[in-house]
């Protein structure tokens, strides 16, 4: 009895924090290198994310730091990789011109808790209605536009083409470096091949001192911890007005994008991960990122797709990327914005090649029709617009009124007169708002004999427009005088039929052999 508190103990420290997997093997080598590999690729996406939201290099190294941190010790998916992302930047961008940083510190953390909110709410099973043709036109817009940001890296400060000695060179370097990451594999996986990329690269222009873009050149990474700050803003009901809308959006391009990725993530690794706990870990990460003076984010598929494509599985190379970084911002500065932007370029690259669905391009043949426009309307968005979240809805819209389009045409009516000379009505399908036209097109009020039955057993009256419908019909049969009787009602179908009685007149005539509904005449 007296080991029983430490067992509980135990209990609870592998269930709510688990930071390093025990339930399954971790190789920390391989998750160490991988972490370094991320820690890498995070720096120029960070700052590059900050300066599109008009913000300091800093505040999305910050946001990285944090982000990546919190969520790789809480989060529900282990080896998934958080950090500031352009979805945010986009968002936030107006705010941060209009009203300044603080507001965008204070928007961060109300979106937190509205993202820790929707984790408690256990809102995460949402992303089961994402249909499949949406991730497809998701995974291959986000690869395309990972493939066309790296190409600003080929550009001077004034936004032309570099001049063609440069150029040249800095293609060589990224072909070399994509080269390494395709070819090292198939030789030694001892070490991962877009780390080894990355140092070889890297001692390739230092030992011939080619004059290459850096990250240094980008902007200064140098800082220290990031220090703990609550915003300076008024808290007025005012203030609420102008964050909140801001802070909706962000929470929902952020659950949008981090569910989506560890949807990617389980099935590449053939594991399931826990989106609730993933949406309450992403709230949290974001209250912290805005009270340590950052600027936010969610997850990022690239640098998930490096860190799964390395072999990292466990929460340890997340932990570690984080850290990793951290230093680099208060020790290594000086290093790392030596570190040529051709590696990391190429490395990006080959996330775009990785991460872009080729085996959709052979489905335009066999899937739907419909299921094909959905994947490429969700493409176009992404590319165009840059606005996942956005793809994703309007993707989810489309494929929900291309379900409603399709089942509004199945409905049918089998009919026939028994022996009693009763009409029979069977409805096959569903009755909801798209099919209510071609449901009431089924009858013929005039031509049919004194008592007509509606049977329901292949059937479901599903929605109001569908309970207006069957009210409609019976007031039909009713004023000339006719008998209806509704058959093979489900329990469901009978409790809307109850709740809407209430509301709307519902003519429903009893059938004494199914006593489905009640005498109302």
């Amino acid at each position: 009895m007296g080991h029983t508190p430490k067992i509980n103990q135990l209990h609870f420290m592998k269930k709510y924090f688990n930071l390093f997997d025990l339930k399954q093997k971790v190789n920390y080598k391989t998750e160490v290198l991988s972490g370094l590999t991320v820690a890498l690729a995070l720096v120029p996406e960070a700052v590059a994310f900050a300066l599109i939201a008009g913000l300091s290099p800093l505040t999305g190294l910050y946001a990285a730091f944090m982000m990546g941190l919190v969520t790789s010790i809480l989060g529900g998916r282990p080896g998934m990789i958080s950090g500031a992302t352009g979805a945010v930047a986009v968002v936030i961008v107006a705010l941060a011109k209009s009203h300044g940083v603080e507001y965008i510190f204070a928007t961060v953390v109300l979106a937190g808790i509205i993202q820790v909110l929707a984790g408690v709410l256990r809102l995460g099973k949402l992303m089961r209605m994402v249909p499949h043709p949406v991730i497809f036109g998701f995974v291959n817009g986000l690869a395309i536009v990972i493939f066309m940001a790296q190409l600003d890296h080929f550009k001077d400060a004034s936004g032309t083409w570099m001049e063609t000695g440069k150029l040249v060179m800095m293609i060589g370097l990224v072909l070399l470096t994509m080269l390494i990451i395709w070819g090292l594999p198939k030789l030694t996986k001892a070490v991962p091949s877009s780390l080894a990329a990355i140092l070889a690269i890297f001692g390739v222009v230092v030992a011939f001192g080619i004059d290459t873009k850096t990250v240094g050149d980008i902007a200064s990474i140098s800082g220290g911890f990031p220090p703990f700050h609550i915003p300076a803003i008024p808290f007025t009901w005012e203030t609420l007005t102008i964050i909140f809308p801001y802070a909706a959006i962000v929470a929902g391009v952020g659950l949008i994008e981090s569910l989506l990725t560890l949807n990617i993530v389980d099935e590449i690794t053939e594991s399931h991960g826990r989106s609730n706990k993933e949406a309450a870990a992403q709230g949290v990460a974001n209250i912290l990122s805005g009270l340590f003076s950052g600027m936010g984010g969610c997850a990022m598929i690239g640098q998930s797709l490096i860190n799964i494509s390395n072999g990292a599985r466990a929460r340890l190379s997340g932990i570690v990327a984080s850290l990793l970084l951290l230093s680099f911002i208060m020790f290594g500065a000086p290093l790392i914005e030596r570190v040529p932007i051709a590696a990391l370029a190429g490395l990006m690259f080959m996330v775009a090649i990785g991460t872009f669905e080729w085996a959709s391009l052979r489905t335009f043949t066999r899937m739907p029709k419909s299921d094909i426009f959905v994947m490429v309307m969700v493409t176009l968005v992404t590319i165009f617009l840059h606005n996942l979240a956005l793809a994703v809805v309007v993707g989810v819209i489309i494929s929900a009124l291309v379900f409603a389009w399709d089942n509004a045409k199945r409905i049918r009516a089998r009919k026939y007169t028994d022996d009693d000379g009763v009409k029979h009505y069977e409805i096959y399908g569903p009755l909801f708002f798209g099919s209510i036209s071609a449901f009431n097109s089924k009858f013929d009020v005039q031509g049919d004999p004194e008592e007509v039955i509606i049977d329901f057993q292949e059937s479901r009256i599903v929605d109001m427009s569908a309970i207006e419908a069957v009210n409609k019909i019976t007031e039909r049969y009713m004023k000339v005088g006719k008998k209806l009787h509704l058959k093979h009602l489900s329990p469901d179908c009978q409790e809307l039929l109850k709740n809407a009685d209430k509301l709307i007149d519902v003519n429903v005539l009893e059938d004494p052999t199914y006593r489905v509904a009640l005498d109302r005449f």
